[in-house]
């Protein structure tokens, strides 16, 4: 793992907007290793947006990110050339990331049968199986993962859950944005609505 001694993540007193509307100011948390944090909240409220923010994606209107240790972010548009055959698209980032064993992640994710269809004929499932793949295959200690769940089936929903436990048992952080439950020891959660400006308030 990348970068794995201390990892860290943070938010202080961060306010991120989307246009003229303030989706949430005030919010502030601290991730060490081996920590993972479910932010929940409905479509809107801005879960896509703190991810984004937590990437270095946008600039937050006010507040601070800070980190130790590379970022990982896995959203709903994975970077794979669509026109490629998934195992080229995912070989072009392994050796970007210089990846020494990329066949365990494919293996695991049972993506070895696809490895010859183009990425653009995935089906949502399969393509963020394939974004997982390329992530697992960074080795960074800190996962951003931006509805991982969705697309996927219930098997595909365990598979998912057990790797981000492997992840944080093994000193990694996952911060993950979603509507859907998870099932993973010792997370915390952070209702992003607590942190929605009033109407007074709003600028």
């Amino acid at each position: 793992m990348q970068g794995s001694a201390s990892p860290s993540l943070s938010a202080n007193d961060l306010a991120c907007r989307r246009g003229d509307r303030l989706l949430f100011r005030g919010l502030t948390f601290a991730l060490a290793g081996g920590e993972a944090l479910h932010v929940t909240g409905a479509n809107g409220t801005g879960k896509t947006t703190l991810i984004r923010a937590l990437a270095g994606l946008i600039t937050p209107f006010s507040g601070e990110v800070q980190h130790e240790g590379s970022v990982g972010l896995l959203d709903e548009r994975p970077a794979l050339d669509p026109d490629l055959p998934l195992g080229k698209a995912l070989a072009f980032w392994q050796r970007v990331d210089r990846c020494q064993d990329p066949g365990g992640a494919l293996t695991v994710l049972g993506l070895e049968p696809l490895l010859d269809v183009p990425v653009r004929y995935l089906s949502t499932g399969q393509r963020k199986r394939a974004g997982l793949a390329a992530l697992l295959n960074r080795g960074v200690p800190i996962w951003l993962l931006d509805e991982p769940l969705s697309g996927l089936d219930r098997g595909a929903i365990e598979q998912v859950t057990a790797l981000v436990e492997l992840h944080v048992g093994g000193g990694g952080i996952a911060l993950i944005a979603s509507h859907q439950p998870l099932v993973v020891t010792g997370l915390t959660t952070l209702a992003i609505e607590e942190f929605a400006p009033n109407c007074e308030a709003e600028p």
